[in-house]
Protein backbone atom coordinates (compact mmCIF):
# COMPACT_ATOMS: atom_id res chain seq x y z
CA UNK A 1 0.00 0.00 0.00
CA UNK A 2 1.17 3.29 -1.17
CA UNK A 3 2.70 5.61 2.16
CA UNK A 4 1.97 8.98 2.88
CA UNK A 5 4.24 10.72 5.40
CA UNK A 6 3.46 14.06 6.82
CA UNK A 7 0.24 15.74 8.48
CA UNK A 8 -2.61 17.70 7.18
CA UNK A 9 -1.34 21.16 8.67
CA UNK A 10 1.30 21.04 5.62
CA UNK A 11 1.49 20.88 1.83
CA UNK A 12 -0.14 17.76 2.55
CA UNK A 13 -3.16 18.86 1.62
CA UNK A 14 -2.98 18.95 -1.94
CA UNK A 15 -2.14 15.23 -1.71
CA UNK A 16 -4.67 14.45 0.99
CA UNK A 17 -7.32 15.92 -1.25
CA UNK A 18 -6.46 14.15 -4.54
CA UNK A 19 -6.55 11.18 -2.91
CA UNK A 20 -10.17 11.50 -1.32
CA UNK A 21 -11.08 12.28 -4.56
CA UNK A 22 -9.94 9.23 -6.22
CA UNK A 23 -11.09 7.10 -3.34
CA UNK A 24 -7.49 6.21 -3.03
CA UNK A 25 -6.60 3.97 0.19
CA UNK A 26 -2.85 4.79 1.35
CA UNK A 27 -0.62 4.62 5.06
CA UNK A 28 -0.94 7.55 6.71
CA UNK A 29 2.42 8.05 9.14
CA UNK A 30 1.99 11.33 10.50
CA UNK A 31 5.17 13.47 10.74
CA UNK A 32 5.42 16.69 12.48
CA UNK A 33 7.67 19.87 11.27
CA UNK A 34 10.45 19.61 13.80
CA UNK A 35 9.92 23.77 13.59
CA UNK A 36 6.67 22.87 15.31
CA UNK A 37 7.88 21.30 18.28
CA UNK A 38 10.33 22.79 21.09
CA UNK A 39 13.20 20.19 20.66
CA UNK A 40 12.66 18.68 17.28
CA UNK A 41 16.20 16.66 17.80
CA UNK A 42 14.97 15.09 20.95
CA UNK A 43 14.17 11.82 21.14
CA UNK A 44 11.21 11.58 23.11
CA UNK A 45 8.79 13.70 20.72
CA UNK A 46 6.88 12.84 17.94
CA UNK A 47 7.88 11.50 14.81
CA UNK A 48 8.95 14.75 13.19
CA UNK A 49 11.30 15.72 9.93
CA UNK A 50 14.17 15.57 12.47
CA UNK A 51 13.69 12.33 13.04
CA UNK A 52 16.51 9.57 12.02
CA UNK A 53 13.18 6.99 11.09
CA UNK A 54 12.24 9.46 9.07
CA UNK A 55 15.51 10.78 7.82
CA UNK A 56 16.16 7.45 6.86
CA UNK A 57 13.00 7.63 4.37
CA UNK A 58 13.76 11.13 3.00
CA UNK A 59 16.95 13.23 3.84
CA UNK A 60 15.55 16.01 2.42
CA UNK A 61 14.00 16.21 6.14
CA UNK A 62 10.55 17.71 4.34
CA UNK A 63 7.17 16.79 4.20
CA UNK A 64 4.96 15.48 2.61
CA UNK A 65 6.33 12.37 1.00
CA UNK A 66 4.95 9.65 -0.17
CA UNK A 67 6.66 6.31 -0.76
CA UNK A 68 5.00 3.50 -3.43
CA UNK A 69 7.13 0.67 -3.62
CA UNK A 70 10.82 1.47 -4.62
CA UNK A 71 9.61 5.30 -4.96
CA UNK A 72 10.17 8.02 -3.04
CA UNK A 73 8.88 11.33 -3.86
CA UNK A 74 9.25 14.42 -1.51
CA UNK A 75 7.31 17.06 -3.72
CA UNK A 76 3.96 17.85 -3.45
CA UNK A 77 3.40 18.81 -6.33
CA UNK A 78 5.35 15.80 -8.06
CA UNK A 79 3.53 13.66 -5.39
CA UNK A 80 -0.01 14.54 -7.00
CA UNK A 81 0.99 14.77 -10.89
CA UNK A 82 2.61 10.81 -9.95
CA UNK A 83 -0.61 9.95 -8.01
CA UNK A 84 -3.15 11.43 -10.52
CA UNK A 85 -1.07 10.03 -13.73
CA UNK A 86 -0.89 6.23 -12.29
CA UNK A 87 -3.69 6.27 -10.08
CA UNK A 88 -6.34 9.03 -10.69
CA UNK A 89 -8.19 7.89 -13.82
CA UNK A 90 -10.01 11.18 -15.26
CA UNK A 91 -8.05 13.29 -12.80
CA UNK A 92 -4.78 12.79 -15.39
CA UNK A 93 -3.39 13.18 -18.69
CA UNK A 94 -5.47 11.89 -21.02
CA UNK A 95 -2.58 11.94 -23.23
CA UNK A 96 1.22 13.91 -23.61
CA UNK A 97 -0.21 17.32 -24.52
CA UNK A 98 -2.43 17.01 -21.37
CA UNK A 99 0.71 15.98 -18.73
CA UNK A 100 2.63 18.70 -20.02
CA UNK A 101 -0.02 20.93 -19.36
CA UNK A 102 -0.73 19.57 -15.76
CA UNK A 103 3.31 19.88 -15.24
CA UNK A 104 3.22 23.70 -16.83
CA UNK A 105 0.68 24.94 -14.18
CA UNK A 106 2.22 23.17 -11.50
CA UNK A 107 5.41 24.80 -12.09
CA UNK A 108 3.42 28.35 -12.71
CA UNK A 109 1.67 27.85 -9.14
CA UNK A 110 4.65 27.28 -7.72
CA UNK A 111 7.41 29.53 -9.03
CA UNK A 112 4.60 33.00 -10.37
CA UNK A 113 1.84 32.54 -7.58
CA UNK A 114 3.06 30.77 -4.09
CA UNK A 115 5.54 33.50 -3.35
CA UNK A 116 3.12 36.20 -3.23
CA UNK A 117 0.35 33.96 -1.86
CA UNK A 118 2.42 32.61 0.85
CA UNK A 119 3.38 36.17 2.30
CA UNK A 120 -0.19 37.36 2.37
CA UNK A 121 -0.97 34.08 4.06
CA UNK A 122 1.76 34.70 7.19
CA UNK A 123 0.69 38.21 7.25
CA UNK A 124 -3.48 37.48 8.18
CA UNK A 125 -1.82 34.20 9.96
CA UNK A 126 0.57 36.21 12.32
CA UNK A 127 -2.82 38.46 12.64
CA UNK A 128 -0.46 41.41 11.36
CA UNK A 129 -3.20 42.86 8.13
CA UNK A 130 -3.74 45.71 10.17
CA UNK A 131 -0.43 46.90 11.43
CA UNK A 132 1.70 49.26 9.19
CA UNK A 133 4.28 46.49 8.35
CA UNK A 134 1.79 44.20 7.90
CA UNK A 135 -0.44 46.25 5.33
CA UNK A 136 2.78 47.20 3.21
CA UNK A 137 3.27 43.15 3.06
CA UNK A 138 -0.06 42.90 1.78
CA UNK A 139 0.21 45.66 -0.64
CA UNK A 140 3.69 44.38 -2.03
CA UNK A 141 2.01 40.96 -2.43
CA UNK A 142 -0.98 41.48 -3.61
CA UNK A 143 0.80 43.89 -6.42
CA UNK A 144 3.27 41.01 -7.32
CA UNK A 145 0.12 38.59 -7.72
CA UNK A 146 -2.05 40.66 -9.95
CA UNK A 147 -0.31 39.65 -13.06
CA UNK A 148 -0.62 35.53 -12.38
CA UNK A 149 -4.09 35.96 -10.74
CA UNK A 150 -5.00 37.60 -14.37
CA UNK A 151 -3.74 34.86 -16.11
CA UNK A 152 -5.76 32.59 -14.20
CA UNK A 153 -8.68 34.19 -14.32
CA UNK A 154 -8.75 34.91 -17.77
CA UNK A 155 -7.84 31.01 -18.51
CA UNK A 156 -11.07 30.28 -16.34
CA UNK A 157 -13.02 32.32 -17.75
CA UNK A 158 -12.54 31.07 -21.27
CA UNK A 159 -12.09 27.28 -20.19
CA UNK A 160 -14.00 26.53 -16.70
CA UNK A 161 -10.89 24.21 -15.37
CA UNK A 162 -7.11 24.69 -16.07
CA UNK A 163 -6.76 21.38 -18.36
CA UNK A 164 -8.84 19.53 -20.53
CA UNK A 165 -12.07 21.27 -19.67
CA UNK A 166 -12.58 19.28 -16.66
CA UNK A 167 -11.83 19.16 -12.97
CA UNK A 168 -8.15 17.51 -12.97
CA UNK A 169 -4.98 17.29 -10.39
CA UNK A 170 -3.74 20.81 -11.92
CA UNK A 171 -7.03 22.37 -10.99
CA UNK A 172 -6.49 20.53 -7.15
CA UNK A 173 -2.50 21.64 -7.49
CA UNK A 174 -3.27 25.16 -7.73
CA UNK A 175 -6.27 25.84 -5.71
CA UNK A 176 -3.90 24.68 -2.78
CA UNK A 177 -1.56 27.52 -3.80
CA UNK A 178 -3.86 30.05 -4.36
CA UNK A 179 -5.95 29.25 -1.23
CA UNK A 180 -3.18 30.86 0.75
CA UNK A 181 -3.23 34.24 -0.95
CA UNK A 182 -7.13 34.38 -1.07
CA UNK A 183 -7.70 35.18 2.65
CA UNK A 184 -6.75 38.61 0.98
CA UNK A 185 -10.82 39.38 0.26
CA UNK A 186 -9.90 42.75 -1.35
CA UNK A 187 -7.76 41.00 -4.31
CA UNK A 188 -10.06 38.48 -4.66
CA UNK A 189 -12.46 40.62 -5.89
CA UNK A 190 -10.66 41.98 -8.55
CA UNK A 191 -10.70 38.26 -10.26
CA UNK A 192 -14.45 37.06 -10.35
CA UNK A 193 -13.91 33.61 -12.55
CA UNK A 194 -10.44 32.40 -10.04
CA UNK A 195 -12.55 33.04 -6.93
CA UNK A 196 -15.71 31.06 -8.33
CA UNK A 197 -13.31 28.56 -9.81
CA UNK A 198 -11.88 28.23 -5.89
CA UNK A 199 -15.46 28.25 -4.27
CA UNK A 200 -16.67 25.53 -6.69
CA UNK A 201 -13.42 23.52 -5.59
CA UNK A 202 -14.10 23.67 -1.98
CA UNK A 203 -17.46 22.82 -1.86
CA UNK A 204 -16.02 19.31 -3.48
CA UNK A 205 -16.61 16.40 -0.48
CA UNK A 206 -12.82 15.60 -1.43
CA UNK A 207 -11.39 18.70 -0.36
CA UNK A 208 -13.84 19.16 3.01
CA UNK A 209 -12.78 15.81 4.17
CA UNK A 210 -9.43 16.88 4.03
CA UNK A 211 -10.23 20.29 5.66
CA UNK A 212 -11.42 18.10 8.38
CA UNK A 213 -8.74 16.36 8.85
CA UNK A 214 -6.54 19.27 9.28
CA UNK A 215 -8.40 21.07 11.38
CA UNK A 216 -8.94 18.20 14.07
CA UNK A 217 -4.86 18.34 13.86
CA UNK A 218 -3.76 20.69 16.52
CA UNK A 219 -2.30 23.52 15.37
Amino acid sequence: MVKLYGVARSRATRVIWLMNEIGMGYEHIPVIQAYRLPDGGASDVALNTLSPEFLAVSPQGAIPVLVDGDLVLAESLAINLYVAKKYGSALGPKDAAEDALMVQWALYGAASVEPGAIAIYYVHAEDRAKTRDGEVELSVASEKLRRPFKVLNDHLTANGWLVGRRFTVADINMAEIVRYGAVEGKLMKDFPALAAWLEKLHERDGFKAMWAKRLAEPA
